[in-house]
């Protein structure tokens, strides 16, 4: 085989076959996908949830993960999200000509173990070769199952409420943001999926209102988000607020918010008041959890303020916060 991907790998015929056998096939090996149907056969539920993704992240491979985690991840937190068990993923490969055959196998490889850890199936794929300068682009669906606790909403947050956030915030964005800009650094990408999280929490009796991953944007634009969807306003404190050492450094240096930096592997949490303490330490006790913190609550809007975001500053003072306006640079998925 081909040391770095040609357009015959797109063609459909012996190139393309040896491709998905060498790679895809011995990564993703399952039964249903060793079938090579044109759709994949898996069983179902009365009520599904499912999401779909692009990912296009430079550089594909990065400190702490690659495009392949990533894809996964991305995938698998926005069903965890809904209250939704990931179950099965689709995969489609976009390869540009010259992109190295040795390269791609090392974040196939990544993908499918990601896969693993998630405990979900790859179930069908696709690959497209095109024109380029040796780059990679992966598109994935997936689909997940509700349980007994039922779905979880965005407008699900009640005055009251607590919220909560699993871990420290701005690693992804750091990390690719210093690699593009050979900053030298130990700061490693949080990608990570959360089922453990998830579904520790689902499996308990905390009264769960809401579940959203911490993904472009940031912190600010996810929390001014479900304000908005519950008609609520949130309040959050700047000290509670989790971001390690080498993050807090990185954002001196370049002027950056970690309110509005993005990540891969954090989720917020909103529960009931009364169920506070033990989620927390259910968090807390879950893979990617360890760093989790209460960070605000929960207010009935004054009117014509639904939807508000306010953080508390050290010094007791309220900064009115809203979703990032313009492009969040660099590109973090």
């Amino acid at each position: 085989m081909e040391k770095v991907i040609t357009m015959a790998h797109g063609s459909g015929g012996r190139a393309t076959g040896e491709l998905i056998s060498a790679i895809f096939a011995e990564e993703f090996n399952n039964d249903v996908l060793n079938k090579m149907e044109d759709a994949a056969a898996v069983d179902g539920s009365r009520r599904i949830a499912m999401t779909t993704d692009s990912f296009v992240v430079t550089p594909v491979e990065y400190p702490g993960g690659d495009i392949g985690r990533l894809c996964v991840c991305g995938t698998v937190n926005d069903l965890l999200s809904r209250g939704a068990i990931p179950q099965y993923l689709t995969c489609g490969f976009i390869l540009e000509e010259g992109l190295e055959v040795v390269k791609l196998k090392r974040i196939v490889h990544s993908m499918a173990e990601t896969a693993r850890e998630a405990n979900v199936t790859i179930v069908a794929g696709d690959t497209k070769v095109v024109e380029g300068k040796g780059g990679l682009y992966i598109n994935t669906a997936g689909v997940g199952f509700f349980t007994d606790a039922g779905e979880v909403s965005a407008e699900g947050a009640k005055p009251g409420d607590s919220i909560l956030v699993s871990g420290t915030l701005g690693e992804h964005h750091a990390t690719i943001l210093g690699h593009r800009m050979n900053i030298e650094n130990d700061i490693k990408s949080d990608n990570a999926p959360l089922n453990d999280i998830v579904e520790s929490l689902l499996k308990s009796d905390v009264e769960v209102h809401v579940l959203r991953d911490v993904t472009r944007g940031g912190l600010a634009t996810v929390l001014k988000e479900l304000a908005k969807a519950s008609g609520n306003t949130f309040v959050v404190e700047d000290e509670k607020i989790p971001v390690s050492p080498q993050v807090r450094d990185f954002c001196g240096l370049l002027g950056l918010d970690p309110y509005y930096m993005g990540n891969e592997g954090k989720i917020v949490c909103i529960v009931k008041k009364e169920d506070e303490a033990k989620a927390l330490e259910i968090m807390k006790n879950a893979k990617y959890g360890e760093d989790a913190s209460v960070i605000g609550h929960v207010e009935a809007s004054k009117p014509n303020e639904e939807g508000s975001l306010y953080s508390m500053t050290s010094i007791g003072g309220m900064r009115n916060m809203d979703i990032l306006q313009g492009e969040g640079l660099p590109r973090i998925c």
